[in-house]
């Protein structure tokens, strides 16, 4: 598994993996599950068109990403923003399937943005997933602050000046980015469990925010890399490995939290006792 035509695949899994591990952490405060889920369903689609045109797939992703979050920022305006998401994901899903009904030479190179594939990375998509990862590192950064304070307290975020329609644009144009990294190597369908999993087994486990990002990245490394193995091994998608491993980060999160509360109401209610006996 770490031969030389490995290198690839493990060098773009460690860039996609702090990056989902960053963004999820966001994706999961906002509670915008549906639109990091509907995103990479609709990017799929520019996949799709740019295999049709003989371009690179990468760039359909970029663009159709792009398009699938303004559509989503710009539409929750006027509806409410499921609504709005479930309408972007519609027609980006139709101009999909108008795509790939329209070619038959890319099923291999299809199946693999749909599921993940171990050895679907090339050397050529190296430089612009690092490129895509770091603009998204540096948007989280340039915007932590605003982004924080309208995930968590949104009606405070307004009084001091922070447009919370502004900053949701600007998320989800950040979420596109990181999608389109992150699909070559996960593949679209299960993208989001990268992006949802590893932050919300991290917030189990703490409160403290920068802490919590940490974690996320921890855990998503951890999850990419032994995804990456088990699918080398047994040849199985990637993604089923990483959404299943996901899966089992968060089980395990929500698990510890329910005992350290548990644990917490124990000992609260045993100093009360201690304190009478004493008396």
């Amino acid at each position: 598994m770490f031969a030389s035509f490995m290198i690839n695949t493990w060098a773009v899994a460690t860039i996609v993996a702090p990056v989902a591990g960053v963004v999820g952490f966001f994706v999961v405060l906002r509670g915008s599950a549906f639109p990091a889920h509907a995103i990479p369903k609709g990017a799929f689609a520019g996949a799709a068109g740019a295999a049709l045109l003989g371009i690179s797939t990468l760039l359909g992703l970029a663009v159709f990403s792009l398009l699938g979050a303004l559509g989503i920022g710009f539409l929750g305006r006027r509806a409410r923003q499921d609504v709005a998401t479930a309408l972007a994901l519609v027609m980006m899903l139709a101009l999909g399937a108008a795509f790939l009904s329209r070619t038959t030479e890319y099923e291999p190179e299809i199946y693999s943005l749909l599921f993940g594939e171990v050895l679907g990375v090339s050397t050529t998509q190296l430089l612009p997933v690092a490129a895509l990862g770091a603009a998204c590192i540096a948007a989280i950064i340039v915007l932590y602050r605003p982004l924080s304070l309208s995930s968590a307290v949104p009606e405070i975020a307004e009084a001091r000046g922070v447009s919370g329609r502004r900053i949701e644009i600007c998320f989800l144009i950040v979420v596109a980015l990181a999608t389109a990294m992150t699909v070559p190597v996960v593949g679209a369908l299960l993208i989001f469990s990268l992006m949802i999993g590893p932050p919300a087994a991290a917030r189990s486990l703490t409160s403290r925010p920068v802490l919590a990002m940490l974690l996320s990245v921890v855990i998503a490394l951890v999850t990419v890399w032994v995804a990456i193995a088990a699918s080398y091994e047994v040849n199985w998608p990637v993604g089923f490995f990483v959404g299943t491993l996901s899966a089992l980060s968060y089980a395990a999160g929500r698990g510890w939290a329910a005992w350290q509360r548990s644990h917490a109401t124990a000992a609260a209610a045993v100093v009360p006792h201690a304190v009478a006996r004493s008396a």
